[in-house]
């Protein structure tokens, strides 16, 4: 019989003694600044000529640590053992790699502020959205433990006079994976869990923006009991050793979760048929959005506006799923531009070690230029509410101020292209009908949310609203493992719906099997 799946409860951080928990684990994870990490391939510890730097976005002197850069030198050797492995893991039973997996979901528990505390120093998630993450990559490794015994169990068939028949989920090969550095820890370990239970080996290349949460993970898992060679660490620049495996003849699927422009070169490399292939690599794509929530006329503003905030700020709306895009019945318009307003200049930014700040800075160097660009573009084409300046923090970090523009056209260039950082784009809808149609206008559909008290426009939306995940009456973000199987439409990539029950199948094949009696 398979377990029911629970969720990984958050922590309290109300609590003194999870407060100190966390202050502990950040005060261990700084000690630990400017170590210098390997490569794992094979079980084997490789250190490379030149070297990648993590850096704590919130303090750009500050290295978190140093990581080797892997060309296709150590590509190669990456994938040669995971190709030896799978000879011998993919025969491994169900129970013995779902107990790996669930083991490993157990050391996390033990090691979760430490997690945590990495993540607010590596990428400045806050302390709530840090353990958010950490929970949601314990609930990927219990969930897909147990689907792996369902996926393996025994298969309904339709009987037939005289044969006996079998469906067999059987494994694809070798994969890479290539997580992004926004849920650096979650997602990089569904991806990677879901790949392993079932049989595959890969070769796991973290972004480089986030490689130290990586390496942990690594560490939770060989604690865990797993062989060596069935994961293999590379960090290194994707222009060189990804875009080397995503072609490589031997790679069997690629799960990737980033931006549109490199998913659709994966997509377009991994489409050709190199010398000595002999299968279509299946691909496996997250490519983000340009996310939206309506509010109507006939919506519970009052609770519409903090689940909005909650959306477009959260982790300094460097979420695929963040509400970018805030479409507003005319008839509330104002009344909503106003509350939001408000509500965005009670927003606290600064370093996220410090528990009281809710926004910290955003990852990176060229996320900082992006979207500052983005914001000179929006005071061109709106109504600056709120931001809009240089932070007086940004000498340190990479910290923006959170932004909104009103009156901002539906077509507009900040209405239309992913930003992925904290700025929203407020739009004047006619009516309810001019909503949806404002609201599926773009070239993606991952999520979108619509605040109304009208049972008739709710189920008007569920069928015209154009997205991987709508949410009725609550904000964008924050799918749960098994609760919100998760993925979008369009350009924002596969629909492979992580999370799901149907998810493990993306990495196994399925063999029919006829004895005649």
């Amino acid at each position: 019989m398979i377990k029911e799946f629970v969720n990984e409860p958050l922590t309290d951080f109300t609590k003194p003694d999870n407060i100190k928990k966390m202050t502990d684990a950040l005060a261990q994870v700084s000690q630990a600044f400017g170590k210098e990490y390997d490569l794992i391939i094979d079980g084997k510890y490789i250190k490379t000529q030149d070297k990648i730097n993590s850096v704590n976005p919130a303090q750009k002197n500050e290295i978190v640590g140093i990581f080797q850069k892997a060309g296709e030198k150590e590509a190669e050797l990456a994938m040669q053992a995971a190709l030896k492995k799978f000879e011998t893991w993919r025969f491994f039973s169900t129970k013995e790699r779902a107990l790996i997996l669930m083991r490993a979901a157990n050391i996390m528990r033990k090691r979760k502020f430490e997690l945590s505390a990495t993540m607010v120093y590596e990428v400045g998630k806050n302390w709530a959205e840090a353990d958010g993450d950490t929970a949601e990559a314990i609930d990927f490794l219990d969930f897909y433990a147990w689907e792996s015994i369902r996926y393996g169990s025994d298969q309904p068939l339709t009987p037939y006079p005289g044969e006996f028949g079998e469906l067999k989920y059987i494994p694809l090969g070798v994969g890479i994976i290539i997580p992004p550095w926004n849920f650096p820890l979650a997602i990089l370990c569904g991806m990677t869990a879901a790949a392993v239970v079932t049989g595959n080996t890969v070769i796991l290349k973290p972004s480089s923006d986030a490689p130290l949460i990586g390496y942990k993970f690594m560490e939770v898992m060989i604690e865990a009991g797993l062989p060596e060679g069935v994961i293999n660490f590379m960090t290194g620049s994707g222009a060189i050793a990804g875009n080397y495996l995503v072609g490589h003849p031997q790679t069997r699927f690629i799960a990737f979760t980033g931006s549109k422009p490199v998913g659709l070169g994966i997509v377009e490399l991994a489409g050709k048929t190199m010398p000595g292939q002999i299968w279509i690599k299946r691909v496996i794509a997250e490519m983000g959005g340009k996310d939206f929530i309506i509010i109507d006329n006939e919506a519970d503003i009052k609770d519409a506006i903090p689940g909005v905030i909650a959306a477009a700020y959260g982790f300094q709306g460097q979420k695929c799923s963040a509400c970018s895009r805030l479409i507003v019945h005319q008839d509330v318009y104002d009344q909503v531009v106003k509350m939001v307003g408000e509500s965005v200049s009670k927003i606290k930014v600064g370093p996220t070690n410090k528990q009281e700040n809710y926004m910290g800075p955003v990852v990176g160097e060229s996320a900082f230029k992006s979207i500052t660009e983005y914001i000179e573009i929006g005071k061109k084409e709106g109504r600056l509410l709120n931001g809009g300046k240089e932070s007086p923090l940004a000498k340190d970090g990479y910290f923006i101020e959170p932004t909104v523009f009103a009156d901002i056209d539906p077509k507009a260039r900040i209405a239309q292209e992913e930003i992925f950082g904290p700025v929203l784009a407020i739009i004047k809808a006619k009516d309810f009908d001019h909503s949806i149609e404002i609201a599926n206008n773009t070239e993606f559909g991952l999520t979108g949310a619509i605040y109304t008290r009208n049972r008739e426009k709710l189920e008007k939306a569920k069928k015209l609203l154009h997205c991987g995940n709508l949410y009725l009456n609550r904000k964008c973000t924050g799918a749960l493992v098994g609760v919100h199987p998760f993925g979008g439409f369009n350009m924002s990539g596969t629909d492979s719906k992580a999370g799901g029950r149907d998810y493990l199948g993306l990495f196994l094949q399925a063999k029919s099997i006829a004895e005649k009696l």
